[in-house]
């Protein structure tokens, strides 16, 4: 009698960690939601680039959104903040302890509406972060109506038109100083998950707006944050591939067809030309691109723009690498002499 086949090897990376590791709570928002989508490559990206999941700090707002981060990482540390409020928050905590990978997981309300001026903030700081916006258009917690991202001319349920210009979260973030900049689709897995994980390895504020249908209260004809719509309107600026610096891989691939940036880490990102030549480290070709995009009623998808140059934070704030309440007490506090120097200044 033969012996039983020993069972398929489970699947682990690099840190010897199944995926299992990297899952949370299960979903309660409704079935067919493209935040859902999100949270999976989420999850796929920081396990495929091996990321210690009890060491990233995850934070959002209120919202849809906001629910977000409970189904991903339950080892890691959370916090769920007050409306629009999650960037503050984040900075706070990073300027704590920079050591620790941040991730903000929020939607267009928190973003564009109540936290628009919390948003900019962190944008012109450079905040090292990931900063992922779950954009369906609408306000999903209190019944549809328009968000401050919702398309001139799109539809409601209800057959509202509205009639004010959109906010483009992408738009600002070029303008203001992200260093990351992305624009996806949450039915398109292969390059949202490769977004997210050229994100993970970038050293600086990369904003990724993700273009998440609401099955509830957008996902109908004349809709702009369809399923439909983007299917039909989704034009790639180039086909998005990571390939992380711990990975040895030999890629091919035709003189010409393939602009390469190195980042920080040694990993590359390789963007494969397709019907244009398009360089991501322009920042005015990308606000052109985007705006050209518009003007065809198409939605530019893929990484906009990136710049490995510009400091972050906490480079400009001179912040030492380790945490600040590991710091011994004559580090933190000021001497006698010192205290006596600053209040002389105020007499």
């Amino acid at each position: 009698m033969s012996a039983a086949a020993p069972p398929p090897a489970k699947k682990t990376n690099r840190l010897d960690l199944e995926i299992l590791s990297y899952r949370g709570g299960r979903s309660t928002l409704c079935a067919g939601c493209g935040h859902n989508a999100i949270t999976e490559r989420i999850t796929e990206a920081f396990w495929e680039m091996g990321v210690e999941p009890w060491s990233v700090m995850k934070f959002s707002g209120i919202g849809c959104s906001a629910k977000t981060p409970a189904y991903f990482m339950n080892a890691s540390h959370g916090l769920n903040a007050v409306h629009g409020r999650a960037p503050t928050v984040a900075t706070g905590a990073i300027l704590g302890n920079a050591t620790l990978p941040a991730i903000i997981v929020t939607g267009d309300g928190d973003t564009a509406s109540i936290g628009l001026g919390h948003f900019m903030h962190m944008l012109r700081r450079n905040v090292p972060l990931i900063y992922v916006i779950e954009d369906n258009g609408v306000y999903g917690l209190t019944k549809g109506q328009f968000s401050a991202t919702a398309d001139y001319g799109s539809k409601l349920k209800t057959g509202v038109i509205n009639d004010t210009q959109p906010v483009d979260c992408c738009l600002a973030g070029i303008e203001m100083g992200a260093t990351f900049v992305a624009r996806s689709f949450s039915g398109d897995k292969r390059q949202l998950l490769s977004i997210l994980k050229a994100a993970i390895s970038h050293r600086g504020l990369a904003i990724i707006d993700v273009i998440s249908p609401c099955v509830t209260f957008n996902d109908h004809e004349g809709s702009t944050r369809s399923y439909q719509y983007m299917k039909d309107h989704d034009e790639p600026v180039h086909e998005v591939d990571f390939i992380p610096s711990f990975i040895d891989i030999d890629v091919e691939y035709d003189e010409g067809t393939v602009h390469e940036v190195e980042m920080p880490d040694g990993s590359r990102l390789r963007l494969k030309k397709l019907d244009r030549d398009y360089d991501p480290t322009s920042a005015m070709g990308a606000v052109r691109a985007i705006h050209e995009a518009k003007a065809s009623d198409e939605v530019l998808t893929g990484i906009l723009y990136l710049d490995q140059d510009s400091p972050t934070l906490i480079d400009k704030l001179k912040m030492l690498d380790e945490p600040l309440a590991t710091l011994p007490q004559e580090k933190v506090r000021p001497s006698r002499e010192a205290l006596a120097q600053i209040m002389d200044e105020y007499r």
